[in-house]
């Protein structure tokens, strides 16, 4: 133990000495906003004694003076934008502790065991990490006040713990570790966050913290475009502050990284005596967790997004993910073997609708998806999403496909050789593979042209979608009541609040989970749709969910995930023979029409 203590009391050391560091930059900006004053004081106070006498002294003194306020308006100036700036907060579903009284105790008992004050709240985030967040800058304690006023027995409570409730950081968990790890997972994952609410308690390090947040506010305000009446007026000194906040921040990033490598270092070291041996197997579920996370969201969540579904039981759709790569994946064959154990997610009262508070903030933040259902963006079960998402994801592409092809004038296949009663080609799977086909024969001009009819179609759409959620930013029409999270779960308020209590139903950062896709791989997608809708048309397939690779092919119950290569075959080289022969194998007539959204 000796060992560990002087472990972590080498990194607390270095912690404080870089926030000491911060604070003197703080008080050399301190300094040198009142030179000029001091100077200006020492200047009259000569004249007074009449060391300094003649009109020049007296011209030099005013000179200072002036100096001295317009330093001195500048600095109040930046003082008051560094106060008042709101630092970014991240966004998260917030969990009181009548929502999760038995998590809230194991945080509680942890923090006890490892002797540091317990957070302040907690909330659960839809990534795979977990951090203690500083909502106690002036400008962001909001969520943190709020809590304490509807959660006085949080778990900060206790004797002697009152007046470190307000000053103690948020734990946010990721909300897949809840439904993914076990109980005891859990705790031995959490000891080094929880340890870190200890050196956070150090008063220079809390100070350095809300300075550099502070500083990281006032210039995102800045960058921020200026709104009101005089906006026009207030740009250039906006700009200004913007500018000296920015420079101070500079000067203190070295520091801060110090500080908090120092912070992470002596929690991580005081968190050995809790669990240290559970928490190298529990280090091995994190990266699963992230892997499968990764797959879910790509793969079954952003089709249904797209689509303006949202899946709303996300957590639980991990568990089966990870499940499935257990049973494909012989390296994570021991992994299954835990689930007979007590879920973490058993902590929480109601973890179905916490599940569903986390899906939705999954779909704003990585979608960029209304704060609010509606009939627009609407939720999915697991046991409805090949119906509702993978059978309209088909035939809506399948749709816009042949409405680019009767924009180019493709007429219609050669064994169809007809038209609806509203002059479009019928549309068959044959026209498509003939267009494709007797275009690329002629230098890939067919499937270039077609695949930019595509971007664009695509494209379009998504502005027109994008257009509504503007004009209705709740997700509802008009006229109708916007359908909030159950179960008392917010977005990223404070505890029990709604959705829209604290981020409201402006769009939040958003952070892409794949690049814009090319058109050729749009065309690809289209034409995979086209096969799809072609296969439960007229050879009985039936659309299906893969939690690896989402929407799946189901034909004969059995999953056929070979349509890749025929269709890239087509789509590059213009070479329909291996579609053809897939197309055998299965039993789909390409000469028949298909249904179409």
């Amino acid at each position: 133990m000796s060992g560990t203590g002087t472990g972590e009391e080498l990194g607390a050391q270095a912690a404080r000495a870089r926030a000491l560091a911060l604070l003197r930059i703080r008080s050399r900006a301190t300094a040198v906003a009142l030179l000029p004053a001091a100077v200006a004081v020492v200047l009259f106070a000569a004249g007074a004694q009449g060391f300094v006498d003649g009109g020049g002294w007296e011209a030099v003194r005013w000179a200072v003076t002036a100096c001295a306020v317009v330093v001195l308006l500048v600095a109040a100036a930046t003082a008051i934008a560094v106060v008042r700036a709101k630092p970014a907060v991240s966004p998260t579903v917030p969990l009181s502790e009548k929502a999760a009284p038995d998590l809230y105790r194991l945080v509680r008992d942890l923090a006890d065991r490892l002797d540091v004050p317990a957070p302040s709240a907690i909330a659960l985030t839809p990534d795979c990490d977990s951090w203690l967040e500083d909502r106690t800058h002036p400008a962001a304690d909001r969520a943190a006040r709020e809590a304490a006023r509807r959660d006085p027995d949080g778990p900060g409570a206790g004797p002697g713990r009152r007046r470190r409730v307000q000053a103690a950081p948020v734990l946010v968990i990721g909300s897949p570790f809840l439904w993914w790890m076990r109980v005891a997972e859990l705790r031995a994952v959490l000891a080094p966050v929880v340890a870190g609410t200890g050196p956070s308690a150090h008063p220079d390090i809390a100070a350095a913290r809300r300075f550099v947040r502070g500083l990281d506010g006032a210039v995102a305000d800045a960058a921020a475009p200026a709104q009101g009446p005089l906006s026009k007026v207030l740009r250039l000194p906006h700009a200004f502050i913007g500018r000296i906040a920015r420079l101070l921040l500079r000067s203190c990033h070295s520091h801060a990284a110090e500080m908090e490598r120092g912070v992470a270092a002596a929690a991580s070291t005081r968190a050995q005596a809790v669990d240290y041996g559970l928490r190298i197997v529990a280090q091995e579920q994190v990266g699963l967790a992230y892997a499968g996370w990764d797959r879910l969201l790509t793969r079954v969540a952003l089709p249904a997004w797209r689509m303006g579904r949202w899946p709303s039981r996300l957590d639980a759709g991990v568990v089966s993910a990870l499940t499935e790569l257990s049973r494909r994946d012989r390296l994570a064959d021991g992994f299954t073997s835990r689930l007979g154990e007590r879920p973490a997610c058993d902590l929480l009262e109601e973890p179905g609708a916490a599940d569903e508070a986390a899906s939705l903030l999954a779909a704003r933040l990585f979608h960029g998806g209304p704060a609010e259902t509606g009939p627009d963006w609407s939720p999915v079960d697991w046991q409805q999403y090949p119906e509702e998402v993978v059978d309209r994801k088909w035939r809506t592409e399948a749709a816009r496909l042949h409405r680019v092809l009767d924009d180019m004038g493709v007429p219609p296949a050669s064994s169809a050789g007809a038209s609806d009663v509203a002059g479009a080609a019928v549309p068959t799977l044959a026209r498509v593979v003939e267009h494709l086909v007797s275009g690329n024969g002629s230098g890939g001009s067919g499937s270039e042209e077609l695949a930019a009819g595509i971007s664009a179609a695509v494209a379009r759409d998504e502005a027109q979608a994008q257009a509504q959620s503007q004009g209705h930013p709740q997700g509802h029409a008009q006229g109708q009541s916007p359908q909030p999270v159950p179960g008392g779960f917010g977005g990223a308020g404070p505890p029990g609040g709604d959705v829209l209590d604290f981020w409201g139903p402006d769009p939040l950062p958003l952070f892409p989970l794949q690049p814009p896709r090319t058109g050729t791989e749009l065309l690809a997608d289209h034409v995979a749709a086209m096969v799809c809708c072609a296969a439960v048309d007229t050879a009985g397939a039936a659309p299906g969910l893969d939690w690896l690779d989402g929407p799946a092919l189901l034909v004969d119950g059995a999953r056929r995930s070979d349509l890749g290569t025929p269709v890239l075959s087509l789509v590059e080289d213009g070479d329909a023979g291996p579609l053809h022969s897939w197309l055998a194998s299965v039993g789909v007539r390409t000469d028949k029409p298909v249904r179409l959204v």
